[in-house]
Order: structure tokens, then C-alpha cells, then sequence
């Protein structure tokens, strides 16, 4: 299935996608798209059973609607860097032994559609298609034998990056990765069933219009029930927790020379399977 959730900033309803392309309100299901209903194994089906009887039923969201992040409040955002081959080389970096670990505040977190905010005193705001895993089912000391067990779905992210931030203002990345609207994610919460193999998906990225980033999760050092397992050693993972699994080479900073985001830009990313996300650049106020 495809979970969406839509409406204005903090009143957000929940949705789904049908196969048709339709936008229904799934308000009516009583429950929004919570921790707790994604941790609980049964209430995709119930959902599904639901609309099989009610689809008729329920309204069909305007066109025009915003769509909020397709997850609300995860626990925590963990992301790995450096995830790539090349964006690793083109990072003037190692390919890492183990998974590069770093996280991301919730606060970040915005729709698919929202505008990316270049915040106060930046210098170097910087874009990151990337596949990302949600949590279904808490995980903690899981093998890579049982990681895809506790994995929910899959959601399209944009991990907006300040470089300078990140890179200069010392201490770890989370810096230059926590600021507000810096984590677009959706449109939809793709239900893991959907994806037959999330290690074989072409994910791109468009500054205004221009292919930016051109990739497959193929190349990914770490694939994802390695990269569950491996978090699940050293934190739980929660029901509605999203691993960003890190992004392919083309980022601004390994541009020659280096390249960043400017109020006006438009940034337009996709994952095969999850959908397409589009957002414009504006100045901090």
C-alpha cells in the first residue's frame, strides 16, 4: 500500500494511494499512520479490509492538498554516509569498513512538496536523493537473517545537507543535517510488499530541471538488512524510526568547482516505486 498524509503543517489526516492513482481520506479508519500502528503486524490488513469495504466511501483529496511527511514523529532519523562507491570518491573519502552513522533531528522533518529553507549564515546548502527504510517491528540485536522482518516500507528523502555546517563547526555531521525543512520525505509510505528488491532501484535527483544525481541502489556498500541488523546492535529500533540509507555521487560539494542550493532553485528527486518529490529554495526570514 501507499500511506500518504495530508493537510496543513501539524493537522495532517491520513491517506492512502490506490493502484488507480487516487488520493482517498482515510480519516474515517481512525487512526492516523502512527508508531503504533505501523509497529502493530496486523493493522495493514485491517487497513486493507477496511477500504475493500468503505473505499466507496471515502472522500478523494483535492489535487491541490499539501502533503505532509507520510510519517509522523519517528523516534529517531538515523543516516549513513558515505554509503556509495563513487560518493564516497568524489567525497575524497574511504569506502567504510563499517556503516558511517550520524543522525538527524526530527525537527527536520517536512513534506515532499514543502520549500527546503536555507538557514541563517549558510554557505554551502546541498542536496541528497536518497532510499529510505521504516521501521515496522522494534529491532534491537537482530540478524541479518531476520533484519527484513522488522522493516516496514519505504519512503523517498531528500537528506539536505550543509556543508559547512557539517564540515567546519566541528563535532559530528548533525550540525550541518538538522535544520528545519531539511528532511523532505514522501510523497507516500510504500508498504514493503510493494518493493519486490530495494537493492536493484534507479533513484536521481534535477536541480532546475538539470540530472544532478543518476543511480541504482545496486551500488549501495551496505544494503539494507545489513544496515538493520547493524543499527539494531547499538540502539532499538522503533516502530516509525527511518533509516536514510545514503546517497549516490553527484552531490553540489563534489562539483568542480562546488555547487550549492540559491533561493529560487528547484530540486526534483525520485526512487523507482516511491514516487517523486519536488522542492523550491527559499532564503531563512
Amino acid at each position: 500500500m501507499k500511506l500518504i498524509r495530508f493537510g496543513k503543517v501539524g493537522q495532517e489526516k491520513p491517506g492512502v494511494v490506490t493502484e488507480k492513482g487516487k488520493k482517498l481520506d482515510c480519516s474515517a479508519f481512525g487512526s492516523d499512520w502512527t508508531a503504533e500502528f505501523l509497529g502493530k503486524g496486523d493493522n495493514l490488513q485491517a487497513l486493507k479490509k477496511w477500504l475493500d469495504g468503505h473505499a466507496d466511501e471515502c472522500p478523494e483529496i483535492a489535487e491541490g492538498e499539501r502533503l505532509g511527511s507520510p510519517v509522523p514523529y519517528p523516534s529517531k532519523i538515523m543516516c549513513v554516509g558515505l554509503n556509495y562507491s563513487l560518493h564516497a570518491r568524489e567525497s575524497g573519502m574511504d569506502v567504510p569498513k563499517q556503516p558511517v552513522l550520524f543522525m538527524k533531528a526530527t525537527s527536520s522533518l517536512s513534506g515532499p512538496f514543502d520549500p527546503i529553507i536555507i538557514p541563517k549564515n549558510s554557505k554551502a546548502t546541498d542536496w541528497e536523493v536518497e532510499l529510505a527504510i521504516v521501521i515496522g517491528k522494534k529491532a534491537s540485536y537482530v540478524s541479518e537473517s531476520e533484519a527484513m522482518d522488522h522493516v516496514f516500507g519505504y519512503v523517498l528523502h531528500n537528506d539536505v545537507s550543509e556543508r559547512d555546517f557539517q564540515l567546519n563547526h566541528g563535532g559530528q555531521w548533525v550540525k550541518g543535517k538538522s535544520c528545519d525543512s531539511f528532511a523532505p520525505v514522501g510523497p507516500y509510505l510504500v508498504s514493503r510488499d510493494e518493493i519486490t528488491n530495494p537493492h536493484d532501484l534507479r533513484l536521481w535527483l534535477k536541480v532546475n530541471g538539470k540530472i544532478m544525481q543518476d543511480s541504482n541502489t545496486s551500488d549501495l556498500v551496505f544494503n539494507v538488512p545489513q544496515l538493520v541488523s547493524y543499527i539494531s546492535q547499538y540502539m532499538s529500533l522503533l516502530p516509525g524510526d527511518i533509516i536514510s540509507t545514503g546517497t549516490p555521487a553527484g552531490v553540489g560539494m563534489g562539483l568542480k568547482p562546488p555547487t550549492y542550493l540559491k533561493a529560487g532553485d528547484v530540486v526534483e528527486l525520485g526512487i523507482d516505486g516511491l514516487g517523486v518529490s519536488r522542492q523550491r529554495v527559499e532564503d531563512w526570514k
